[in-house]
């Protein structure tokens, strides 16, 4: 029970500390169990991947099963090490999540690749929000306080093509980053044009021999399909609720909550996004709020309370707070 009580009263603390708080610094370390050196840092990160993989997944996944196997595998990838990518050739500082689902073997969330959002040159955009919302974060927050200066003048990236965004999310499930991408290239060759029509005119057998699986191939035309039907409200999207664009994706196959999650951070750029089904912002949240103690969804929850409405900020910048773990 000791035990048990200074965990408590050491989580307890950590989740205070914003602008006004009248906590000691020096009390706050205490709590903590004292300041972490880099390398305690990186160990603790790591240590927090690896009980993740095998501990009580309900802490870290959604508590609600999608009826597709592929769906929501991180198709995008939950975590992040984020880097430096290039579209149109202009190096901007965004990271897209890349495939990394966490029952594969190398699924350490720490180490997933940033990818670009498109090989073929979508346009990136600065969301509006965005200066605003590190503003008042660093006020209110003292972990993001630290964070945000540390890396300049960054910002999220987002696609301008729902389809296209979609379709990589289903052919990146439960795969390596370098398989997906390997993988869309393909498509890209049978599919120039990466319009619904063309994948619906493909068919079956020649999006499969692209190397896509069974599973992956009828999930892509039923993405084709909804797009065509007009069974989905694209042009809606960007007024919709976020809670309504989410029950509208999860609702095609092969399309599950994190993925909906995804595409509302990166095509429509939404500023109060929280995926907690995200194993790379759980991670971040435990490294960096309780000295890589493993976190569960409702202390993950309690700490992004001080982030809103920029749930999504925070959580980019819990992303690449991971490439120093």
């Amino acid at each position: 029970m000791a035990t048990a009580t200074k965990t408590q009263a050491r989580r307890s603390v950590s989740l205070t500390g914003a602008a006004g708080d009248e906590t000691s610094p020096s009390a706050r370390r205490a709590a903590r169990g004292g300041a972490l050196t880099a390398q305690q840092e990186a160990e603790a990160a790591k240590a927090a991947g690896a009980k993740k993989g095998t501990a009580k997944p309900g802490s870290a996944r959604g508590a609600k099963a999608q009826p597709s196997a592929d769906a929501d595998a991180h198709a995008l990838n939950g975590a992040a090490k984020p880097s430096r990518t290039k579209v149109n050739g202009a190096a901007i500082d965004g990271i897209m999540p890349a495939a990394q689902p966490e029952s594969a073997a190398s699924g350490d969330a720490a180490q997933a690749a940033a990818v670009p959002l498109s090989d073929a040159g979508h346009e990136v955009v600065r969301p509006d929000y965005w200066d605003k919302a590190c503003a008042d974060l660093v006020k209110r927050d003292r972990i993001l306080k630290k964070l945000i200066p540390k890396f300049g003048p960054v910002h999220l990236m987002s696609s301008d093509d729902p389809f296209v965004t979609l379709a990589r999310s289903v052919v990146g499930q439960q795969i390596s980053t370098a398989a997906a991408q390997a993988l869309w290239k393909r498509v890209e060759a049978a599919c120039p044009k990466l319009v619904p029509q063309q994948f619906l005119k493909l068919g079956h057998e020649k999006l499969a021999a692209c190397g896509l699986s069974r599973r992956k191939t009828e999930y892509i035309l039923d993405l084709a399909q909804h797009f065509v039907s007009g069974a989905l409200h694209v042009g809606k999207w960007t007024t919709m609720d976020d809670e309504d664009v989410i029950a509208e994706l999860t609702a095609i196959r092969g399309i599950g909550r994190w993925t909906a999650e995804m595409f509302l951070i990166f095509n429509l750029a939404r500023p109060n996004v929280l995926p907690l089904d995200d194993l790379g912002l759980i991670q971040a949240i435990s490294v960096n709020y309780f000295s890589g103690e493993p976190v569960t969804r409702s202390e993950a929850r309690e700490v992004a309370a001080n982030w809103e409405p920029w749930r999504t900020v925070a959580t980019w910048y819990m992303w690449r707070s991971l490439e120093h773990a």
